[in-house]
């Protein structure tokens, strides 16, 4: 027996890095210093910089830089993408998970490198997959240095992929955004989510099988796809018009344990006071609490059940807000006065927003509705 009958096809391999290189060559510059194939990716800090005009880099004139890495995965949304044979959007999801968090602290995204496993290696499925990866990439300006495929024959079932990685980014030690800077008063703007983003697919494959469902006009698993937004490029602009104090990328654990978390390290205990009805639940998520109350609608009866639900079962609502971002999918802290222009820069983005709530003091980090 050799490695090929044992499931390892190193020709494949071979096939899938080639494809590889063809889609990293759009996200490489003069910082980075070697290709794909090399034992390890080399950025260099001593000139150049990822999507910088002129060759100047991103960390010109800090005085004293810092790394801030991140890592994630997409998790069981890829069951989805392989229902419906859709591989070419979780990559964003994968680079999203990474860099939205790396944002949190005020760094500007550096670089990636993704790992991807499967049971049996199909070079074209693999290659949408890092297709993904690249336009992520792309919209933050980061570059892919690499990553790492892994057929393991026996061990992930035919067919099905893993997919995850990591960011760096960097930032001036002075501009770390780690809630010292919020105050009691300051407000909360909600920007808004492209949809589920990239958690509480556990439940949602329990709640929602039929991914043929109308949703719209389209099969709820297209719904379902839709990949996590990147705030990187919106966010680093706004950083040069306004104060922004503290940040949340709103994933796993939604509302609950996500937004709190800006003020950890803080000036003292806060609370994030957030004001229901002040931005418009997605009907996606009004379908999900329909099915999560076990109604038996589906179709736009169901959206109706589960909106009317969210207004009336307190219960629910908790649930849903601490699973899911609700439309949501990344929040600010920062001066009221400063709330209109920030608003008013991100939708002429193309980045709806909103005031959500307010930040109030407390004995504990928290949050809670009115």
């Amino acid at each position: 027996m050799d490695y090929k009958q044992a499931g390892v096809n190193i020709e494949e391999g071979y096939r899938a890095v080639e494809k590889y290189r063809e889609l990293v060559a759009a996200v490489s510059g003069p910082e980075v210093l070697n290709g794909i194939g090399s034992f390890a990716g080399m950025f260099s800090l001593g000139s150049g910089g990822a999507g910088e005009a002129g060759g100047v880099s991103a960390w010109a004139g800090m005085e004293e830089p810092v790394l801030v890495s991140g890592t994630d995965g997409v998790g069981t949304k890829l069951d989805l993408a392989f229902r419906m044979k859709k591989y070419d959007t979780v990559g964003i999801d994968c680079v999203a998970m990474c860099a939205n968090d790396v944002l949190c602290h005020g760094a500007r995204p550096l670089f990636f490198l993704d790992y991807l496993a499967c049971g049996k290696l199909d070079a074209d499925v693999a290659a949408l997959l890092v297709r993904g990866v690249v336009r992520g990439c792309r919209e933050t300006g980061m570059a892919l240095l690499g990553g790492e495929t892994a057929e393991m024959p026996g061990f992930y079932d035919e067919g099905k992929y893993d997919i995850a990685g990591f960011a760096v980014g960097i930032v001036d030690r002075k501009n770390i955004i780690e809630g010292k800077r919020i105050r009691v008063g300051d407000s909360l703007v909600g920007i808004a989510s492209s949809g589920v983003h990239s958690n509480g697919f556990s439940l949602i494959r329990r709640l929602l099988p039929n991914l043929d469902e109308d949703f719209g006009g389209m099969p709820l698993g297209m719904a379902l796809l839709e990949p996590t937004r990147l705030y990187v490029k919106p966010i680093l602009g706004l950083l040069k018009r306004v104060e922004i104090r503290g940040m949340a990328h709103v994933t796993g654990g939604a509302f609950y344990e996500n937004i709190p978390r800006m003020f950890v390290g803080g000036a003292g205990p806060c609370a994030a006071v957030i004001r229901g009805g002040s931005w418009a639940v997605p009907p996606l998520f009004a379908r999900i609490a329909s099915a999560l109350a076990g109604l038996p609608e589906t179709g736009a009866p169901a959206q109706r059940a589960g909106a009317d639900l969210l207004k009336t079962d307190p219960a629910l609502a908790r649930r849903m807000f601490g699973t899911f971002n609700m439309g949501i999918g990344f929040v600010i802290a920062l001066d009221p006065g400063d709330r209109g222009k920030a608003i008013e820069y991100l939708e002429d983005l193309g980045f709806p927003a909103w005031e959500i709530g307010r930040v109030e003091q407390a004995a504990a980090p928290e949050l809670r509705f009115e």
